[in-house]
């Protein structure tokens, strides 16, 4: 398994060859913004807007970097 190298807020991504976007989540009148690889935020959209509401989670223009990476990013990989 290849290493990831590519970090955002000084965590790895786990897909290091696709680029990181700033994923912005609003819960319970609070803002969370991460960065995330872009197939672990399509799958948290996704399945976020299923399970919750439809306009609370939104993909932002600019760059991820600075940011803490999505909390267990991980899960929302699809095999």
């Amino acid at each position: 398994m290849k290493e990831p190298t590519h970090s955002v807020g000084g965590t790895r991504s786990p897909h290091p060859d696709e680029p990181d976007v700033h994923l912005s989540v609003f819960l319970h009148g609070a803002r969370f913004d991460f960065a995330a690889c872009i197939t672990a935020a399509v799958t948290f959209l996704r399945e976020h807007r299923e399970r919750h509401y439809a306009d609370a989670v939104d993909v932002l223009p600019g760059r991820a970097e600075g940011l803490p990476r999505l909390p267990n990013e991980r899960l929302y990989l699809e095999p």
